[in-house]
């Protein structure tokens, strides 16, 4: 599509001329009538870098405000339309006497508008014409024009000028790839030599003033030509390059020939002894293991290697594979150590920038530091004390920070960090390498990022090592065993290396955010460091410190870039997040963020803050709501337990209903083997104590109960739903409603007794983030209160019970104590025989 005039004067237009072809006569009375008949008065559109020649249909493309006018006008018309070439093109608007005066009459065929408002045109060239007059300049060009009409020939030269125009652009087309072979087929049927001479030149890469050249010609015989000269031309030049192209292609394959001769010379070379260059390749190694500081058996073990490859010839099989083994046997970081000055206030400040609260792991590690530097300072004095390096194992959901953790243990010890991840590893050979004697064989994955560590001492990070697993290729999380022990991983032996390498100086911490399913051998092996989900006002914290001036600057916005609310951050949490982790929370904030940078782009105002009204402006609608509990809890039959996942903790809706049947019990949701026998015994003891809690025991016989956890596509296993599904199976049954803000844990006995379970802190975490306000847990986890952030423990009602009876008590509403009244009122009991019952029933508890 070739640009039109772009002229972009500011004016204000008059009235449009008329833009019909107009037999009037414009000019003095001296012209005769049939010189007026050939007059006719039209736009004019001026052309940037192009010429359109008679005959043809050309693309044009128009976005020049009087351009478009221009185009407006005549698309009512006849869309006739005078095309000529200004003498500028780099001038906006070409105005009269700033175009030449010979062009082309076209019309118009095809128009189509593009969304970045300019205009697609077809125009076909019919005839050429002279401009006599200019009529008007605004709102566009309009002049009147005259035809000049072309001097044809039919003479034998002129015909043998057509065979030869035709035999030069049918090379032509063989010689340049953008020529379409279909070309030469429209030009073979082609009579007419004006014909002809326009439809080669539209598809000849010619100049711009060659092209205006040709079309002022008057002869047909002139302009083929000069069609002829330019083509001869170009011929001459295509087949020159040719030469010089074929003339480099076959000095390539010299060289390449020449080269293959060359190392058939060297190999012919190396058979009669006459060169060194294994000799040299040898000794090269040898000095670099020489350097390397091997161990003692790995340096026999080198030299032995070295002295089988001396005596290979480089063409055998194993002469690669021997090279390759002691290239990694010098390249390895035996001696290499980085760790620089322990200083234990520079580790605290490192820890304390780059990580929010986390006082207990902080303590930790500081807790390491010290040790190192009293061990090192203690070995300066040359005491020697034995290297055992911890074994850390971070335990978290996710987005709490556990790796970049480590990366800041590195950098609070001075030394390199490497890692890698073991989600999805199921092949021994990832850990161990492979052996020798298979083709490809290579290191394992540990020996292979300690060579890229450059060092012996590095922070490796083993991430996801609850994410292992194993078939018939082998069992990872053994061969981790060795890794992790620091009394055996001092002479670590690889598959492929076949020597043992030093790994007790390697800092090991590894990541997992479940801790079942890591194997008890391996969990013997490490010190398990628990990292819990962050409350919503930790969450707001760690935005202000860390995430909002990250995305920030990630996102080119200025310093002086609005502040953010505390309001803001925790409209995000509660209303567009829910997890115990910052890493959907990080997500967020960048999409407010960009919202931001694309007003700025755009030239708009930033807003003073960012507040809560402005998130809900960036992010649309809230994702979650409070009100849900309410409304899932309205019904009998429904409580609110917690629970624990591989994300950290979530509150999990545990329904009950009841159906006319024999008295079965179905129970549904992908529970594990646990919940089921869980669910069973609450159904038991409800059934036992069915008269202290208003329940007719004849109801039992008549009905069939069905629980359910929603989310089926979720596993769900464990003890600690006992107290909430009796508090479903009471609801249901008695018709009172359990209390919408209230979610328990806890296991349950036959007996009744509350027994205490594991993850307190991540379900009251997940509690108080639904919206709950009171959260029932065992007595006897008591203890784990401690570990709750004094926000959450104002915030949230703790209620610790012993038996089934308290946590009913706080559960159901006062309606459940009026309906236990009735139905003792109705259905009296015997005073002996409820003595009796509670006499047995405290019998058998203890």
């Amino acid at each position: 599509m070739t640009d039109i005039d772009a002229g972009n004067r500011e004016t204000t237009p008059g009235d449009e001329p008329e833009v019909q072809p107009s037999n009037e006569p414009v000019v003095g009375e001296q012209r005769g009538e049939e010189e007026r008949a050939r007059l006719l008065t039209v736009p004019v559109l001026p052309l940037r870098g192009t010429v359109v020649f008679p005959l043809t249909i050309v693309p044009l493309a128009a976005g020049q405000p009087r351009s478009l006018r221009l185009i407006d006008a005549v698309a009512s018309g006849d869309r006739t339309v005078a095309l000529v070439l200004q003498n500028d093109p780099e001038q906006d608007a070409a105005g009269p006497g700033e175009t030449r005066t010979i062009g082309t009459l076209a019309t118009i065929h095809q128009m189509m508008r593009v969304p970045d408002g300019s205009v697609r045109l077809a125009v076909q060239g019919m005839k050429r014409i002279r401009i006599i007059d200019w009529v008007a300049e605004e709102p566009y060009l309009v002049a009147v024009v005259e035809e000049i009409p072309e001097i044809d020939s039919d003479s034998i030269e002129t015909k043998a000028l057509m065979r030869t125009t035709v035999e030069l652009f049918q090379r032509l087309v063989s010689l340049v790839a953008n020529l379409a072979d279909e070309l030469v087929t429209a030009v073979l049927n082609i009579d007419e030599p004006q014909q002809l001479v326009y439809l080669i030149a539209t598809n000849l890469r010619m100049d711009v003033e060659d092209r205006q050249s040709l079309l002022e010609l008057d002869s047909v015989h002139d302009k083929l030509q000069a069609l002829v000269r330019f083509m001869t031309k170009e011929l001459e030049l295509l087949e020159l390059g040719k030469k010089l192209q074929g003339e480099v292609q076959e000095e390539v394959s010299k060289n390449q020939r020449e080269f293959y001769l060359r190392e058939q010379l060297k190999a012919i070379q190396r058979e009669l002894g006459e060169s060194d260059g294994q000799e040299a390749e040898v000794t090269e190694l040898r000095e670099k293991i020489e350097a390397a500081g091997l161990p003692e058996e790995a340096l026999r073990e080198a030299h032995r290697e070295l002295d089988r490859l001396s005596k290979l010839p480089p063409q055998a099989a194993e002469y690669g594979v021997i090279k390759t083994y002691l290239d990694w046997l010098a390249s390895l970081p035996w001696n290499t150590s980085t760790e620089g000055h322990i200083d234990i206030k520079a580790a605290r400040e490192i820890l304390d920038r780059d990580h929010y609260d986390m006082e207990k792991v902080k303590d930790r590690i500081l807790e390491y530091l010290a040790v190192r530097r009293l061990r090192r300072e203690r070995e300066e004095q040359g005491e020697t004390i034995p290297n055992r390096e911890p074994i850390l194992c971070f335990v978290g959901p996710p987005g709490v920070g556990k790796t970049s953790l480590a990366q800041s243990i590195a950098e609070a010890l001075g030394r390199r960090f490497t890692r890698m991840s073991l989600g999805g590893v199921r092949d021994e050979a990832e850990i161990r390498g492979h052996r020798r004697t298979y083709v490809g064989a290579m290191p394992g994955r540990i020996i292979q990022a300690i060579r890229s560590a450059g060092a012996n001492d590095p922070v490796f990070v083993l991430d996801e090592i609850d994410k292992i697993g194993s078939d018939w290729r082998g069992d990872p999380a053994s061969a981790l065993l060795e890794v992790l022990d620091p009394e055996q991983n001092n002479t670590f032996r690889d598959h492929y290396l076949d020597v043992p390498f030093d790994l007790s100086k390697v800092m090991f911490i590894t990541t997992a955010n479940l801790l079942d399913p890591i194997p008890a051998p391996l969990r013997d092996r490490m010190e398990i460091i628990q990292l819990s989900g962050y409350t919503d006002e930790e969450k707001v914290a760690i935005a202000q410190r860390y995430l909002v001036p990250k995305q920030l600057k990630a996102h080119a916005l200025p310093l002086d870039a609005p502040e953010w609310d505390d309001s803001a951050i925790l409209s995000i949490v509660q209303g567009y997040t829910r997890e115990s982790g910052v890493r959907n929370l990080e997500r967020e904030v960048g999409s407010v963020c960009r919202k931001l940078a694309t007003r700025l782009a755009a030239g708009e105002p930033l807003p003073e803050r960012v507040t809560a009204a402005t998130v809900r402006e960036y992010l649309g609608r809230p994702r979650f709501f409070y009100e849900e509990l309410a409304t899932r809890t309205s019904l009998p039959g429904v409580a609110i337990g917690v629970g624990v996942n591989a994300v950290g903790g979530d509150i999990m809706f545990i329904e009950s209903t009841a159906m006319e049947g024999r008295g079965g019990l179905t129970i549904t949701g992908q529970l594990g083997d646990v919940m089921k026998e869980s669910a069973q015994a609450a159904m038991s003891y409800v059934r036992s104590r069915a008269k202290d809690y208003g329940i007719d025991p004849a109801r039992f016989k008549e009905l069939d109960v069905h629980l359910h956890m929603p989310a089926g596509a979720t596993p769900k296993d464990g003890p600690s739903a006992g107290v909430a599904l009796t508090t479903a199976i009471v609801s249901l049954l008695t018709g009172v409603p359990v209390r919408e803000d209230v979610a328990m844990t806890g296991e349950v006995t036959l007996r009744g007794q509350v027994l205490p379970v594991g993850g307190i802190k991540e379900k009251a975490l997940a509690a108080h983030r639904a919206g709950v306000h009171t959260f029932i847990m065992p007595r006897r986890n008591e203890a784990d209160l401690d570990d709750l952030p004094p926000v959450l423990r104002d915030e949230l009602r703790i209620v610790l019970v012993d038996t089934i009876d308290e946590a009913l008590q706080v559960a159901m509403p006062e309606e459940f104590e009026g309906h236990r009244a009735q139905f003792a009122a109705t259905h009296s009991v015997s005073a002996d025989d409820r003595i009796a019952a509670e006499v047995a029933a405290s019998a058998s508890m203890h």
